[in-house]
């Protein structure tokens, strides 16, 4: 089983300390999102688990935990948003010096394989063009050189708990343009110049679930949870079917995500995950690491 830690929310960064403690513990509860009262166990032994799949823009608190990590038999691996965004679209997001130093010391201390840069989701606006999106990941690919072995780019989705979030960025004065009406020229100018600055720096590019076909700009379809990528870097096989819970387009393979919607505080307008912030925010306050589930669930 791979452990997805997690798509709901940063866990490594607002909760490694209840992850660890889950994790020592060799379980944790899981409610299902959609029905907070039905709650599933969750092994998180080293015999049951393949691989944890951490998600975060933030691996600065887990550092800590890897040695440990290592002594108790976990095989794990990060997938690391780095983006660069203006304040408006990334406000709690880490100054990019420091997220580019996190990086590379996340890639010495584990080795570039197991961490996975995500310039993810690009987001075309007023304030970030073409041109702003071609100088900005050029310059992050050049300096993450050495320090990862793959991207993952997508593009801005649109959701129910999104749009509205994306709509009050107008207050300061940015206007978000959706993917179906961007010019196929920009897209391929950017596309195409991502492809190649990657490769020039010994980077391999894929995207995430998109229902387009980039190959044409040198960018094969890719996972986030990646099977054949697992299966090299820890000698492993493990199982290549679709997980079934995602998008149509999504090409990662089964996992079994142990996060909680509402409960990350960093407030990207874009993210899916979090549909009240300030909910979410209350959810981090009221949080017990050494509770067994990350939310506090309603009684039977």
């Amino acid at each position: 089983m791979i452990i997805s830690a997690s798509r709901r929310t940063d866990l490594p960064a607002y909760y490694s300390e209840w992850l660890m403690n889950r994790i020592r513990a060799g379980y944790c509860l899981v409610p299902n999102p959609f029905n907070l009262r039905q709650v599933t166990r969750v092994s998180l032994l080293p015999c049951d688990v393949e691989v944890f799949v951490f998600w975060t823009r933030d691996a600065r608190p887990m550092m800590g935990f890897l040695r440990e990590l290592d002594e108790m038999g976990h095989r794990y691996m990060f997938l690391v948003t780095v983006v660069d965004y203006p304040g408006a679209l990334g406000p709690g997001d880490l100054p990019v010096e420091v997220a580019i130093d996190m990086v590379r010391r996340l890639a010495d201390a584990i080795g570039p394989d197991r961490v996975v840069w995500r310039y993810d989701p690009i987001v075309f606006s007023n304030v970030t063009d073409t041109a702003f999106h071609i100088a900005r990941f050029g310059r992050l690919a050049e300096t993450l050189r050495g320090s990862t072995r793959r991207v993952i780019v997508s593009g801005l989705s649109l959701y129910r708990k999104n749009r509205g979030r994306l709509q009050e960025l107008g207050r300061d004065g940015i206007v978000i343009q959706p993917k179906c009406e961007i010019v196929e020229c920009e897209i391929a100018r950017l596309l195409s110049a991502m492809a190649e600055t990657a490769g020039a720096n010994g980077i391999e590019l894929v995207s995430c679930a998109e229902a387009l076909d980039w190959r044409r700009f040198g960018i094969e379809p890719g996972r986030c949870i990646d099977n054949e990528l697992i299966g090299r870097v820890f000698g492993i096989k493990v199982d290549s079917r679709k997980d079934s819970g995602q998008r149509p387009e999504c090409r990662c393979v089964i996992s079994r995500d142990i996060g909680a919607y509402d409960t990350c505080i960093r407030g990207c307008p874009y993210c899916y995950a979090v549909s009240d912030l300030d909910a979410a925010k209350r959810r981090h306050a009221s949080h017990d690491p050494s509770w067994p589930c990350l939310i506090r669930v309603p009684d039977n």
